[in-house]
């Protein structure tokens, strides 16, 4: 090519744009070698049986929905298997969800427990707080509602808080019939709970809304959103919250009377 040197008349000293011509030649070779390897490789590659592909690492969540301590069926005839399987993988996870995306829009609130943050209401960013409130509350209270039934459970309460129901009410009758007839009616969705401050007391609350936004720990509580018996009850909430005592898990109602007696 004009303008290029001859190899031919002085190979030593022949440069091309500035390179010694034998420099350029081996870096030409090294070039078209490392090409060839290239191929080679991406042929064995493209040949060899496809690579499936890898599951995403999914994300860290803040709050996860645990499964039921029994199964779905295990509370029957009291709380029906299609009413579990509804309640706990529909309605609680929804809770769990929505909670999640609050949570995503102030990451450093995940590092406090779903107690916490109803506990604390008031320090709760105010474009979330409506969600925790309500998301939070449900998720609080229905970790709490699934711990306090079990297959075989009811009967009369036993240990320390079958003494102090037996001291404040008089008797266990006496108190199931006041918890009924005061959580009964309660307009709408909402709960009962039996909550101790000195003395044990029975309240309700709208909503998922609980006691300890108040300052009070809940030792028991019953759901009374229509989901949670509507399918077996339909619209008899005093028939469903009088056979509810018939799954009632005494054992762990009476370890959160120790939490609320500290």
């Amino acid at each position: 090519m004009q303008g290029l040197p001859s190899t031919e008349r002085n190979p030593r000293s022949a440069t091309i744009f500035g390179i010694h011509y034998y420099e350029w030649r081996s870096v030409r070779e090294m070039s078209r070698k490392a090409a060839v390897r290239r191929s080679l490789t991406f042929s064995r590659l493209t040949t060899a049986a496809p690579i499936r592909n890898l599951p995403l690492r999914r994300n860290v969540l803040a709050y996860e929905l645990a499964p039921l301590p029994y199964d779905y069926a295990a509370l029957e005839p009291t709380i029906d298997e299609a009413t579990m399987k509804l309640h706990h993988d529909k309605h609680h996870a929804t809770y769990v969800t929505n909670l999640n995306g609050a949570i995503e829009k102030h990451p450093d609130l995940g590092k406090h427990s779903p107690e916490d943050l109803i506990k604390n209401l008031n320090n709760i960013p105010e474009d979330i707080r409506g969600v925790v409130r309500n998301s939070g509350g449900g998720h609080v209270n229905h970790t709490m509602f699934w711990a306090i039934m079990k297959p075989g459970g009811g009967g009369e309460p036993t240990g320390k808080i079958g003494e102090q129901i037996a001291k404040d009410f008089g008797s266990f009758e006496d108190f199931k019939k006041q918890f009924n007839e005061t959580t009964a009616k309660q307009f709408g969705s909402g709960w009962g709970w039996l909550v101790f401050d000195g003395k044990l007391k029975i309240v309700t609350t709208p909503n998922q809304d609980n006691p300890i936004s108040s300052g009070h720990y809940p030792i028991l509580g019953n759901d009374v959103w229509e989901h949670a018996y509507y399918l077996k009850y339909n619209n008899r909430r005093p028939e469903y919250l009088a056979a509810w005592w018939n799954v009632v898990n005494w054992d762990e109602v009476n370890k959160r009377f120790e939490e609320a007696s500290k």
